[in-house]
C-alpha cells in the first residue's frame, strides 16, 4: 500500500509537472510573435532612419563636412577646459567660449559670421553697460541696490524685446538682442553678490571672443560654405526649372489622350513646384550673404535685393505655370479640331518663353550678358500678336460650343501672362547684368527670328 502510494504521488507529481510546461509552452508561443513583430519593427526603423542619413550626406557632401568642422571647432575650444594652464586663466568662465561655438556656429559663412558679430557686439556692450548698472546702484546704498538693479534690468528688457519685433532688426539683430538681454540680466544679478563684476565682464567676454573667432575661421578657412552663392544657384537654378517646363508644356498640353501617352510619369513638368515655396530659403540666404567678406566673383557690397527680385519675379512665373499645370491634367479636355486652331501659336509661346528663361539662368550662372533671352522673348511677343490676329479674324464658327473653347482660350490667356513675366524677368536680370558688369560674349549661332505673317493655323 504504501509502495502504491508513493508510485501515485510521483506519478501525480509528473503530471503536474508535463501541465505547467505545457502552459509555459503556451505562454511563450502567445508572447513570442509579439516580441518577434517588436523586434522587427524597430530594426526596420533604425534601417530606415540610417539609409535616411546616407541620403543626406548624399545629396549634399557639404553637411558631412560640417558636422567634422563644427566637431573640430568644439574640440579646439575644449581644450580650455583640459589643459590646466588655461583653465587657471578663465577658470569655469571657460564653459562660455563651449557654449558660444555651439550656438554659433552655422552651416554658411554669413550665418557664422552673422551670429558671431551679433553675440559679440551684444555681449560688449551689456557687459559695459551693466557694469555702468552696477556702479550707479552702489551709490544708491544697500538698501537701494537691489531696487535700482532691478529698475535697470526691467528696462532693458522690455525696450530690447519691443525692439525685436521691428521687421528690419529682427532679421539681422534679433539674436544679437537676445544675448543683450541674457549678457545684461546675468551680470547685473551676479553682480550684486559678487564685487568683481569687472573680471566677471572681461572673462565673459573674452571666452566669447575666443569661441566666435574659432568658429568663423574653422568656418572661412576649411571648405567654406557661401550663402551668396548658394542663393546665386538657386535663383538661376529656379529659373531653369520653369524653362524646363515651358519647353514641354505645348507639346504635352496638345497631345490627346488618345495618344497613349501618361503625363503623370514626366518629372519635368514637376520641378517648378519647388520655385513655389522658394521665398523664406532666398531671404535667408539674402540676409547671410549681407555678412559674407569679398570673395570670387562676389563683392562685400553685392545687389543681393536684386536676387530677391528677381526670385520674386520667378515665384509670380511659377504662380501662372501652376495654373497651366491644373489644365494641363484636366479631366475635360477641349477637342482635338479646337485646340488645333491655335495649337502652333502657343506652342511657339512657351518654348520661346522657356527658351528665354533657360537662357538668362545660364546668364546668371557664368555673369554673362543674355543677348540670345532678348531675341527669345521677342519671339514669344511676335507669336503673342500673331494669336491677337487669328483671335480677331474669328477662329471659331457659330456653331462652336462657347464651353468648350474657355479652356483653350483660358490656357493661351495663360501663356501671354507668362510672355510678360519672362519679359519682366529679362529686364531684372539685365539691371544685374548691370550692376554687376557681366561679359559680354556676342552669341556665335543667333537664334532664330521671329517669323513674318500670321502662323498657319492647324488642321483638324
Amino acid at each position: 500500500m504504501q509502495a502504491f502510494l508513493i508510485t501515485f504521488c510521483i506519478s501525480d507529481m509528473d503530471l503536474e509537472c508535463a501541465n505547467q510546461e505545457t502552459v509555459k509552452q503556451g505562454l511563450l508561443a502567445r508572447g513570442w510573435p509579439p516580441i518577434k513583430g517588436f523586434s522587427k519593427h524597430v530594426k526596420t526603423k533604425v534601417l530606415e532612419f540610417f539609409s535616411q542619413l546616407i541620403k543626406l550626406g548624399q545629396d549634399d557632401p557639404r553637411r558631412v563636412v560640417h558636422s567634422l568642422k563644427a566637431g573640430l571647432a568644439l574640440t579646439l575650444v575644449s581644450l580650455f577646459y583640459y589643459y590646466q594652464p588655461l583653465y587657471k586663466s578663465f577658470g569655469v568662465s571657460a564653459m562660455w567660449a563651449v557654449i558660444t561655438v555651439v550656438v554659433v556656429f552655422e552651416f554658411s559663412v554669413g550665418a557664422t559670421l552673422g551670429k558671431g558679430v551679433n553675440r559679440g557686439l551684444a555681449t560688449l556692450l551689456a557687459g559695459g553697460l551693466a557694469v555702468g548698472a552696477h556702479q550707479l546702484a552702489n551709490l544708491s546704498g544697500q538698501i537701494g541696490e537691489p531696487i535700482v538693479l532691478g529698475i535697470f534690468v526691467f528696462l532693458q528688457a522690455a525696450v530690447s524685446t519691443f525692439v525685436r519685433f521691428c521687421p528690419q532688426i529682427k532679421a539681422r539683430y534679433d539674436y544679437g538682442l537676445l544675448i543683450f538681454i541674457l549678457t545684461f540680466s546675468l551680470i547685473s544679478i551676479s553682480g550684486f553678490r559678487d564685487d568683481e563684476v569687472l573680471e566677471l565682464v572681461h572673462k565673459r567676454l573674452l571666452t566669447v571672443l575666443i569661441g566666435g573667432s574659432t568658429c568663423v575661421i574653422i568656418s572661412v578657412l576649411l571648405f567654406p560654405v557661401w550663402a551668396g552663392q548658394d542663393l546665386h544657384n538657386l535663383i538661376a537654378s529656379n529659373m531653369e526649372k520653369l524653362g524646363i517646363f515651358l519647353e514641354g508644356f505645348g507639346d504635352e498640353y496638345f497631345k490627346m489622350p488618345e495618344d497613349g501617352e501618361s503625363k503623370e510619369d514626366r518629372p519635368f513638368l514637376q520641378g517648378y513646384k519647388s520655385v513655389l515655396d522658394s521665398k523664406t530659403n532666398e531671404d535667408a540666404l539674402a540676409n547671410f550673404a549681407r555678412w559674407e567678406p569679398r570673395h570670387g566673383r562676389f563683392q562685400f557690397r553685392h545687389p543681393w535685393k536684386q536676387y530677391l527680385k528677381i526670385g520674386a519675379l520667378t515665384r509670380k512665373c511659377a504662380c501662372r505655370i501652376e495654373s497651366l499645370n491644373g489644365h494641363l491634367y484636366a479631366d475635360i479636355q477641349a477637342k482635338r479640331e479646337i485646340r488645333s486652331k491655335i495649337q502652333e501659336t502657343c506652342t511657339t509661346m512657351s518654348m520661346e518663353s522657356g527658351k528665354a528663361l533657360k537662357e538668362l539662368s545660364m546668364a546668371i550662372k557664368t555673369m554673362v550678358k543674355p543677348f540670345a533671352a532678348d531675341i527669345h522673348i521677342e519671339n514669344s511677343k511676335s507669336s503673342v500678336k500673331n494669336l491677337d490676329t487669328l483671335l480677331k479674324s474669328g477662329l471659331w464658327d457659330d456653331e462652336t460650343d462657347l464651353l468648350e473653347v474657355v479652356p483653350v482660350a483660358t490656357v493661351a490667356s495663360l501663356l501671354i501672362d507668362v510672355v510678360t513675366c519672362t519679359a519682366e524677368i529679362a529686364e531684372s536680370v539685365n539691371e544685374l547684368a548691370t550692376m554687376l558688369k557681366f561679359e559680354v560674349v556676342e552669341p556665335t549661332v543667333s537664334p532664330e527670328k521671329p517669323e513674318t505673317g500670321q502662323p498657319k493655323i492647324g488642321i483638324s
